[in-house]
């Protein structure tokens, strides 16, 4: 079988017993660069332009494969000039453009506008938008409007503080526009912080029993006595209203405990011995008020004349007329003691000056060694230092003198 020669196909001629063009036949590719290029130049054989097309598409498909593979081979990978090249950018980057000679070429320069204000003005600003009405504030207001729940107080805030009707006072009110009528300036007292309108809520009730524990405390420190209502009883003692605080008197504290309910509706006179705002505990004593009615009528460095009620590890319990007084082991002499019942007994009539009255805790406190003219005299002669206490007492007023 006749066919196309192979040499007619590679000079590119058309052959003679076929019309039909027959496809082109693959090209081989040169690995060796140098070999290619030397059949080139040393065959120099003119082709058809497309041969010639085929060709150079050919030959620079085979250089860049050898070029590909000498890449390859090359120590220096493309990732590698890449990264060389990001790091020679980021250098020129970091360069300044156009570097000043000093520091005295950088102008700073700035404008005042509106919005500058200096010290005074901000601190202004502060006190003009801070809040009017702290919770336990005392603030003077006017009444500005009555609702049926309670009224509005102008207390120099942006919005009106608001009094709920309980607050109002302590007791019931029956005509409460008469007891506010518009324009009447009252004290209040905040109970609670603004809310999101602004608004306080306030108290007169609050401030009112606020003052009544101010002054009960004070009562109570001075060791004063009050006279009090009895409006009720319970099954540990009476209670009573004093200044608008409910207070309580234990049947313990009674002088006549057994029949303590014959007491209600009568005013007795008590004194003070609990006062607490906190826990709003108030407790009263009429037994007490007796201690210090007669301590009323003690004094400083007087001589005084009593009965051994008890003895304690730590001195003597004397009754003076009806009051107790403390002669602690401290007092009793200048002398060392072995024992408290070596100088004293329960029962025993004794003589001595008082050297404390504290009257908010009803305590009397007592002395017996200043009576000694000598340290250890009580131990040796009792008897001696009981019949001179008299003359003895006056050695010793010039002490007592100088602590009132």
């Amino acid at each position: 079988m006749k066919g196309v020669s192979d040499n007619n196909a590679q000079e590119g001629k058309p052959s003679k017993g076929n019309k039909v063009d027959l496809k082109k036949p693959i090209q081989v590719l040169q690995l060796n660069k140098k070999v290619s290029h030397k059949n080139i130049h040393e065959e120099n054989i003119e082709v058809p332009n497309d041969d010639q097309n085929n060709k150079d598409r050919d030959k620079s498909e085979h250089l860049t494969s050898n070029n590909n593979l000498t890449d390859y081979k090359s120590s220096e990978s493309p990732f590698k000039k890449a990264s060389q090249e990001v790091e020679i950018n980021k250098k020129e980057l970091a360069k300044p453009l156009n570097p000043p000679k000093s520091l005295e070429e950088i102008e700073l320069t700035r404008t005042v506008d509106e919005f500058d204000f200096d010290e005074n003005q901000f601190l202004a600003a502060l006190n003009e938008n801070e809040p009017i009405g702290l919770t336990g504030e005392i603030i003077q207001g006017k009444v500005i409007a009555i609702e049926s729940d309670g009224l509005y107080v102008d207390i120099g805030g942006k919005a009106p503080g608001f009094m709920p009707k309980k607050e109002s006072c302590l007791g019931v009110i029956t005509n409460f526009k008469e007891k506010f009528p518009i324009g009447l300036s009252l004290e209040v007292l905040v109970i609670k912080e603004q809310n999101a309108d602004g608004m306080v809520t306030v108290s007169a009730r609050a401030l009112i029993l606020r003052k009544s524990w101010e002054k009960v405390s004070e009562i109570s420190k001075n060791g004063d006595l009050i006279e009090v209502l009895i409006n009720g009883f319970n099954r540990g003692g009476l209670t009573c209203d004093v200044d608008g605080l409910r207070g309580f008197i234990p049947r313990s504290q009674l002088e006549e405990g057994n029949d303590y309910q014959s007491l209600v509706g009568k005013t007795i006179k008590v004194a003070f011995l609990e006062v607490n705002p906190e826990s709003r505990k108030l407790v009263l004593s009429e037994k007490k008020a007796s201690l210090i009615a007669k301590f009323s009528e003690l004094k400083l460095g007087q001589l005084i004349e009593g009965e051994i009620l008890a003895v304690k590890p730590y001195g003597f319990f004397v009754d003076i007329g009806g009051a107790s007084g403390l002669l602690h082991q401290s007092s009793v002499t200048k002398g060392s003691i072995r024992s408290l019942r070596e100088v004293f007994a329960e029962g025993e009539l004794i003589k001595a000056l008082i050297t404390e009255i504290d009257l908010e805790k009803g305590r009397i406190g007592l002395d017996t060694a200043l009576l000694e003219n000598a340290a250890g005299e009580l131990l040796i002669d009792k008897e001696k230092v009981m019949l001179e206490a008299h003359e003895r007492a006056k050695k010793t007023q010039a002490i007592f003198d100088n602590k009132a």
